[in-house]
């Protein structure tokens, strides 16, 4: 969904923070009169005429008495993103460090589009936060929730991925996560499976890269590094089986984690991605590559992630502030 506004005039102080490269430009919203336009979100976004970064935050009141803020998430082609593991991990950085909320609490709750988030965080001798963990809630499976349209796939198959580690602590059945086999165009078929962390994601578990045609790497030897994302994820991207657009996920599972790469819906690929590495943890969990409990190592950096007896995932990862500025608008 594309956001509405009409846009501001005149000078305003901003900052820029990131969650393992994936950068957000800041705005304190708290009087909520930033009616910023897609075009501006467009510009401020842009890593040569403007700021740069793969969305734009708001941070604005909570409507729950049960939150501690609002993160309204624009994403770099102005449309509305539900949720953000690293922007809300930046969010409680950006409220703690200006005393919007006291570090001492060493917790906050972050209201989202995709409902509340609970964050607990640790601070640095200044007392600035330094690492956040997130508890991202229950993994959405179900494929008309996600959502997933199986009609719309080339070879499309419901595939029941059974739990092969711990169940949720009340001992109920999942509902079957859905597995589709989605053809590229200049070939082959890629499987993925579908997860909602509060937004849609496609993850694609890869155990042979050897197989893939070598005109789906950019040189050198077949390789998650070398995988083309940019050309197949965006043809995944908006594949009419997410009729909602999808994030989608490329990751290989060995020895020391999950190694994962991620074109983001409205943003292309960016250097990390939280609920990203949250739904490629679950689906490679579900398919038995991995323990419920794994590293997710993302280009810029690794994220901690725990799918837990509750049913609930929690991250853990840093975030950074890198420069505080005024921009015209």
């Amino acid at each position: 969904m594309e956001i509405t506004g009409a846009g501001v005039t005149g000078r305003y102080p901003f900052a820029k923070l990131h969650g393992l490269g994936n950068d957000f430009v800041f705005f304190d919203d708290r009087d909520e009169t930033m009616d910023v336009s897609v075009d501006q979100v467009k510009h401020l976004c842009d890593r040569r005429f403007g700021i740069g970064a793969d969305g734009v935050i708001l941070v604005r009141p909570a409507r729950r008495e049960d939150c501690d803020g609002l993160m309204h998430y624009i994403n770099a082609d102005g449309t509305l993103a539900q949720m953000c593991g690293n922007g809300v991990r930046c969010f409680a950085k950006y409220v703690v460090d200006r005393g919007i909320v006291d570090a001492a609490r060493g917790s906050l709750t972050v209201e989202t589009l995709a409902g509340p988030r609970a964050i607990r965080f640790t601070v640095d001798e200044a007392g600035k936060l330094a690492m956040a963990q997130v508890d991202m809630g229950a993994p959405v499976l179900e494929a008309t929730e996600v959502p997933l349209n199986a009609a719309a796939a080339d070879e499309a198959c419901a595939v029941v991925l059974e739990e092969r580690a711990v169940r949720p602590c009340d001992g109920q059945a999942r509902s079957s996560a859905t597995a589709l086999t989605l053809a590229y165009p200049t070939g082959p078929s890629f499987a993925f499976v579908g997860v909602s962390m509060g937004n849609p994601h496609a993850v694609c578990l890869i155990d042979d890269w050897e197989a893939l045609p070598a005109h789906l790497f950019k040189g050198g030897e077949k390789s998650l590094d070398t995988f083309d994302v940019d050309a197949v994820g965006a043809y995944f991207e908006s594949h009419p089986a997410f009729p909602e657009k999808t994030n989608v996920e490329f990751a290989c599972v060995d020895d020391s984690g999950i190694a994962m790469r991620v074109f983001e819906r409205g943003c292309g690929e960016t250097m990390a991605c939280g609920t990203g590495a949250c739904a490629t943890l679950v689906a490679a969990a579900l398919t038995g590559r991995s323990e419920r409990e794994n590293d997710v190592r993302l280009r810029g950096g690794t994220l901690h992630i725990l799918w837990d007896e509750t049913d609930h995932v929690i991250m853990t990862g840093p975030a950074e502030e890198a420069f505080i500025g005024e921009v015209e608008l």
